[in-house]
């Protein structure tokens, strides 16, 4: 009977300390999973947090940009100011973010302070400039000289045997170079350091005059432009050499060409490395390919273009408006030919370019500033007589008056 009690009583004292183990067993799962529980909610939180706040930041970008691009300026700036120019004989150019300064006896490459970072000295009746990034040609347009420069100085030079009538340069500083040799012209294509890599002798009735040459940003491609009488009738050639392996084989390297019935084509332009594009005097064409371009897009107007302007991004044609009210109507379109805006302005205007991504237009006393979009972001009346205004940063402008050269900053 003892025994059995005891037996009893153990087998009691086990359950218990089993129920005992169940009930602590289910208070530490019921603590895990509220710990679990807990930690799956901060993460939660800490997730709509970070996401907020990325959202509002977003938001405040967008803000910023639209703010920037909407905004008005009233007035500007004169953050510096050199007096000492010879405006007359001295022109300016945008080079990567400097100034180019270049005249009759020699070149400088100025900052925004107008502090020279490198000259060269040279002789020349009429220098003319082209720049595509960081590289530049000056030519003595008429004459015969031929100067390559890049944004640490002089690379090369060239002296032709006929006299220049245009010099372009790619972005790798190869220089493509249109030479009237009296009955006939020469194309010559030259290395950044001035040696000769090719020459194309041209005639008046084959293929034509060469009106303007480009060249893709990496040498490979010169785009030329002719222009011949045809029945009596003026029409154009555009002619593609290409100086890789793909042109070896084919004659004079030409690997497309386009000819245009009663079509003039003043002005070509190659917009990236592989789209170029040919304005016309009733419209534009562009062209795809790297190796072997093709058209891609004409765009034809029926109204008479006065003025053209364009970057990589941006085509603009102006036409005269027959409204009292508004002088002119401006088409802006992409560089794939899509119109981005159309836009009608009273801005009795000169000269009208792109630069720094803005459309400047100016005259002798009055300049106009607007976007990629058409929004005005600047227009007034300005002392002294302006020869040159382009950009060289964000809201800075080279301005260049009869009386000195200032930087200045709309406000």
């Amino acid at each position: 009977m003892a025994n059995t009690f005891k037996k009893l009583k153990k087998k009691l004292r086990r359950r218990r300390m089993l129920a005992e183990k169940a009930r602590l067993e289910k208070k530490q799962g019921i603590a895990g999973g509220d710990y679990q529980a807990r930690l799956t909610h901060h993460r939660r939180e800490a997730l709509k947090r970070v996401l907020t706040m990325a959202a509002i930041a977003v938001l405040v970008v967008l803000a910023l940009v639209l703010f920037f691009e909407k905004r008005r300026y009233n007035d500007y700036k004169v953050l510096e100011t050199s007096e000492q120019e010879d405006v007359v004989s001295t022109k300016y150019v945008e080079l990567d973010g400097r100034v180019l300064r270049y005249s009759p006896e020699g070149v400088s490459l100025v900052n925004s302070k107008m502090e020279t970072v490198w000259s060269d000295i040279y002789e020349m009746q009429n220098p003319v400039a082209d720049v595509c990034g960081t590289q530049a040609v000056i030519a003595d347009k008429d004459g015969t000289a031929i100067r390559i420069y890049d944004k640490d100085g002089m690379v090369g030079t060239v002296t032709t045997s006929y006299s220049i009538v245009k010099a372009r340069i790619s972005k790798n500083g190869l220089v493509a170079a249109i030479l009237d040799g009296g009955d006939d012209t020469w194309i010559n294509f030259y290395a950044s350091d001035g040696s000769l890599i090719a020459e194309n002798q041209t005639k008046v009735d084959d293929p034509g005059f060469p009106m303007d040459v480009a060249i893709s940003d990496d040498g490979m491609i010169m785009m030329v432009a002719f222009q011949f009488v045809d029945g009596g009738d003026t029409a154009s050639y555009v002619a593609f050499y290409n100086f890789g392996d793909v042109g070896q084989n084919e004659d004079d390297r030409i690997v497309s060409g386009y000819y245009y019935e009663g079509v003039v084509i003043p002005q070509i332009q190659y917009l990236d490395n592989s789209c170029s594009v040919a304005l016309r005097d009733n419209g534009f064409t562009l062209y795809q390919g790297k190796q072997i371009p093709k058209e891609s897009k004409t765009v034809e107007v029926d109204k008479e273009i006065i003025s053209t302007f364009y970057d990589e991004d941006t085509i603009g044609l102006v036409f005269k408006n027959d409204s009292k009210d508004k002088l002119y109507t401006m088409e802006v379109y992409t560089s794939g030919g899509k119109l981005k805006f159309r836009k009608d302005f009273n801005i009795p205007y000169t000269t009208i370019k792109m630069s720094g991504g803005n459309i400047l237009m100016y005259n002798s006393s009055q300049i106009a500033v607007l976007n990629s979009k058409g929004t005005e972001r600047y227009s007034g009346t300005l002392d002294g007589t302006i020869n040159d205004f382009f950009k060289i940063g964000w809201n800075k402008y080279l301005l260049v008056l009869d009386s000195g050269v200032n930087i200045i900053k709309f406000s």
